[in-house]
Parts: C-alpha cells; structure tokens; sequence
C-alpha cells in the first residue's frame, strides 16, 4: 500500500466521536471525517478501511500518476467495452491533448490546461462545435479518472459558447439536387459507378450514419444486420455496433424495405453496399467511402450551406432523410427511424426543420390558401378549395 496517503485517528475535546483525517496529496488540505464511535479500535478499523478505499484502483498516488499509465488503463478498462465509434472519438480527443499539451502527469491536464487547448485547437481554425465534441470526451475521460481513483477531483471545462446549441452545418437536398448527385457519380467513379448510385440511393432512402451504411450486412452474425425474420424487414444491431452498448431491433422505412428486397435473394451475402477500392476487391474504409461522397457533391456542385460554400456530404443524406420523414411520423417514431439515444435529440435537428412545410401544407389545405405572405386573406379567393394534396421539391406526394 502506498504510504503517501494514510489515514490516522485523532481525538478532539469537542467531539464525542473519533476523529479520521489525512492529508490529500494532490491538494495539500486536510480531509477530515467522523470515524463514528468513541472507540479506538474500532476507529483504527475504520481508517484501514477508508485508506483501502481512497487507494482502491491506485498503484501510486494521484498527484503522481503518469498521463500515460491513464490512458492505457482507461483504453483497457473502460474504452474497450465501447462501440468502434466512441472508442475513435476518445482516441481523437485523447491524441489531441497530447500534441498541443503534452502532459506527463496526469494532474497537469487542470482546467489552465484545458483552456490552453481550446485556444490551440481555435488556432488552428477547426469549427467550435468540434472543439466541444473533444472537450466532451476528454471530461468523460477525466470523470472515468476521478471514479476510479486516478485523479482527485474534476477540473472545470468551460465549454465554447454556442456549443450547447448545436446547428447543422450541412442542410437537407431537395429532389433535383439529389439527381445531379447520381448524375456526378460516373465522373468520379467510372470503374464501379453502378454500385455508387446503389450506395447514394440507399442512404437516400434509409437515413444510415456513414459507418453503419459501410458496415450494413445481410449475415445475421454482423454487428448491423438486416433481419428479415420478422413480420417486416427490420435493423438488427449487436450492441458492439453502437454507443449504448444494447442488442437493439430498430424499424426501417417501406421505401428502402423495397429498396433492399430488389436485392435476388441469391445474394443476400456479406456487405450490402460492396464499395471497394477503384477496380479491386479491398473494401474501402468510412473515411475513404465518406472522402468519395465529399468529391461526388463538389462535382456536382450541391451546396447544402450557402454561409461557408458547404458541398453535400453523406450526412446530408441522413439529415434529408430526417427532414422527410420529420414531416410524416410523430417524434417518438422518428427517434426510432434515426437511432437516436435522446428524443430530444431528434426534436432538436429535425422537427422544427419541418415547421415552414408544415405550414405550407396547412394553408395549401384551407379554404383561403391564396393570400399574402403577411396572412391577411385575398376576399376574392376567400372561398376558394385548394387541393388537400401538397407536393415536397422532390416530387413526392406529402402524407
């Protein structure tokens, strides 16, 4: 056991109960507690317990804890019962720490620390919302530290203002943008484009994350499957595949139900969307599957962001598949379609996207459709019947 913190007993005039204190090392300040009981051996007791306690997990105190030792043991004992997603994310943060601070202990990476790297990371021109998605991560990785014993308590992380309120970066396609997508794909992929189209299609229709549409397979065994054993086509996910951890059946759409059973039967093997390198048999990563789709939206020249000049990516994809059915399903069902962990999360992104449509379906279906944009009614079309059927910029009748 290691002798740098050791609890004792003390005895005060003013006190029926005994006394436990020792001196933390990180700090420097007496910690005190109240043994309770005004018997010494049994205080003895349980100071020895309080010590083992304090010690539980250590092998040297906190304030001498090698940065390196930390990481290895949160990658062993805590990141590797992690989704892939979550373990690259906390491998991102964690990298980042080390090249723009350099810890050798652990206690150095303090709150002076973290706003040092907030202002190096600024530097380098990289969004705010992406300096909160490694400053979340790395107070994951502390709040792990101080559970275990690690690191004493948990330095203070100002996070950068606006980031609570995440926005999107990117914006949903409408049905033209879409075609002129499809219409790129030969001029970047001439040797597979056939499986590209598939591919854009499919995310289209589905809604998938880059890293599940890459690892989508028809084998029940994958860790994201589809599973056609039920009453209606459905996703079945390990929970090695996402970031709660849970074995998961979750609902797919009718449209990409069909979309998948065009499939022969025959061939309902391995990947669903096989998308390798240029004329070989390798699979292509997500980041090298995502750099594609990069180079397909500039070619085709779809820009989802007018602020920055943002061209379409496959999250677009994604968040038009959100902003479609945000328009056709309650919240609650939504989440499902989504796969968010929060409902709150798919109310934040996706259903007030859909309010202008929303708004734009209702006037179309009242009587006195035909008026300014303030709202005040035209008397001379007051009574005139508008069709209850209103149609999206992609062509599809909304229900």
């Amino acid at each position: 056991m290691n002798d740098e913190i050791k609890v004792v007993v003390l005895r005060y005039p003013d006190r029926p109960n005994l006394v436990l204190a020792y001196t933390d090392p990180t700090s420097g300040k007496r910690k005190t507690k109240s043994a309770g009981t005004a018997d010494e051996k049994d205080a003895w007791k349980a100071a020895a317990t309080w010590e083992t306690e304090l010690l539980a997990g250590n092998h040297c105190p906190p304030s001498k804890v090698l940065w390196a030792d930390f990481r290895k043991r949160y990658e062993e004992e805590h990141l590797a019962s992690l989704a892939p997603a979550s373990r690259q994310s906390a491998a991102i943060a964690l990298n980042r720490i080390e090249t723009y601070l350099n810890p050798d202990k652990l206690r150095k990476v303090n709150a002076s620390a973290l706003s040092t790297l907030q202002t190096k990371l600024r530097a380098t021109g990289i969004r705010e919302t992406s300096i909160a998605t490694v400053l979340r991560a790395v107070k994951a990785a502390l709040s792990w530290g101080v559970s275990v014993g690690l690191l004493a308590t948990m330095p203070k992380i100002n996070m950068p203002k606006g980031s609570k309120g995440r926005k999107m970066k990117g914006g949903a396609l409408v049905g033209e943008q879409f075609d002129r997508l499809l219409a790129a794909v030969p001029k970047i992929r001439p040797k597979d484009s056939a499986e590209w189209v598939r591919y854009l299609t499919g995310l289209w229709l589905s809604g998938l994350r880059m890293g599940e549409s890459v690892a989508l397979s028809w084998d029940a065994t994958a860790l994201f499957a589809v599973d056609l054993t039920g009453r209606r086509p459905r996703f079945r996910i390990k929970g090695g595949g996402q970031k709660s951890g849970r074995d998961e059946l979750t609902p797919l759409t009718p449209d990409f139900a069909e979309f998948l059973l065009q499939t022969p039967e025959s061939q309902r093997r391995g990947r669903v969307f096989r998308l390798n390198q240029d004329g070989g048999t390798i699979p292509l990563s997500t980041h090298n599957v995502g750099k594609v789709v990069d180079r397909i939206g500039r070619k085709a020249g779809v820009i989802v962001n007018a602020v920055d000049g943002k061209t379409a990516s496959a999250h677009d994809l994604r968040r038009t598949f959100g902003t479609r059915w945000a328009k056709r399903v309650m919240p609650a069902v939504l989440q499902k379609l989504m796969r968010h962990a929060n409902v709150q999360t798919t109310m934040q992104f996706y259903v007030d996207l859909a309010v202008d449509d929303m708004c734009d379906d209702l006037w179309a279906k009242h009587p006195a459709a035909k008026s300014n944009i303030s709202g005040n009614i035209d008397p001379k079309t007051a009574g005139a019947e508008e069709s209850a059927d209103a149609v999206n910029p992609s062509g599809e009748t909304v229900c």
